[in-house]
Parts: C-alpha cells; structure tokens; sequence
C-alpha cells in the first residue's frame, strides 16, 4: 500500500514538472514579437515589412512559373545532344556500313548469302575501332552469323588471320574462296562456313583499314 502512495506521488511530481516547463516554453518570448495592437507605430513596420516578404515570394513564384519552361527545354534540348553524341561515338557511322556492305557483296555474293555478308559487314564495322584484340573482333563477327560456334573454337579458325593482319601479312581473296568455288553456300559444313566467315571478317577489316589509311 506505501509503494502505491509513493508511485501516486511520484507521478503527481512528474506531471507537475511536464505541466511546469510547457508553461515555461509557451513563456518565453519569440523574436518576432505580434503586434497585437494595430494602432502601435511599430505595427505599420512589422506589417510593411510582412507584405514585401509576400510580394517578394509572389514575384518568385510567377519568375519561376514563367521561365521553368524555358529551362527544361534547354536541359532537354542538351540532354538530347547528349544522347546523339554517346550514341555517334557507340555505334558506326552508318555510311561505313554501308560502303562495308558494298563491298563485301561485290567480292563474295556469288558465294555468299548477301545476309551473311551484311551482318559481317555490320558487326565489322562497330568493333572495328574498340580495344579488343584482332582474334576478339574476327571472332565477334563470325559470332554474328554462327551464334551456335563456341568461342575457343573460333579463335582456333581465326589465329591465322589474326597473325596475317599483325604481320601485315597478305591472305589474298582468291585463295580464300577457292576452297567454296562453285559450291551452293547450304552444302557447305558448318565448318566450312565458319572457315568463310572467318575469311570475309578478315577481307573486311582489310577493307576498314585501307578507308582509314585514305582518309
């Protein structure tokens, strides 16, 4: 019975100390003082001064309203040229393409499907100016066409061409397709494709450094 007379009277204490600092907070003055009486000479001040705060926040509001438009566009507008420039630099110009294509099909569509040639042609193109090594690119390209072929399988094929590029070495066209002459490209073996594809991505990124040397 003592324990619950003392917890009562602890509590009553406690509250009293809470009920105590609220009124001490609501108490103490604020630096902006209201002038509760409108006919103080320092009220005509404080409301004057009030209205140049809301004036000065309208005039922002309708600034901000008016120009946003204007400014989302800009970072619009440098967003885009953004996007073109990131992509220009990605992907081949699509003129190399198709000079590539030309060209590939001028050589080869008489052997080979213009399809197959095209894709080389394409893939060529857009490794052509990376960091990889010439096994990588070559075997990218025949990937485009052969997507089946295991990569170590295909560096085998391509280590040849890679050497013959490195060394400035020649692998002349006719000795290449020589092997497919008058042969229909589907009775061919996947091997065999693989061994042309190889070839044709080879006579490709020939093509692509000697339009560079021009240039």
């Amino acid at each position: 019975m003592i324990d619950k007379i003392n917890d009562s009277d602890t509590f009553k204490a406690l509250q009293s100390q809470i009920e105590l600092e609220l009124l001490d907070t609501l108490l103490v003055p604020e630096d902006a003082t209201y002038p509760w009486n409108p006919a103080d000479d320092e009220s005509e001040a404080y409301f004057s001064e009030l209205e140049q705060q809301f004036a000065t926040q309208d005039w922002l509001d309708a600034e901000l309203n008016t120009k946003s438009p204007a400014f989302y566009g800009k970072l619009d507008s440098l967003w885009s040229e953004v996007s073109i420039n990131s992509n220009y630099k990605c992907q081949p110009h699509q003129s190399v393409v198709d000079n590539l294509q030309v060209a590939l099909n001028s050589a080869f569509a008489h052997s080979v499907p213009p399809s197959w040639l095209n894709a080389i042609a394409q893939k060529a193109a857009g490794v052509f100016a990376s960091q990889e090594s010439m096994s990588d690119q070559l075997v990218q390209c025949v990937k485009s066409v052969l997507p089946a072929w295991g990569v170590d399988d295909l560096f085998v094929l391509t280590r040849p061409f890679a050497h013959s590029m490195r060394s400035s070495e020649s692998l002349e066209r006719n000795s290449i397709m020589n092997k497919v002459k008058n042969r229909d490209w589907i009775t061919l073996s996947e091997v065999e494709q693989a061994k042309v594809s190889v070839a044709i991505a080879y006579y490709a990124f020939k093509q692509l450094n000697n339009s560079q040397s021009e240039d």
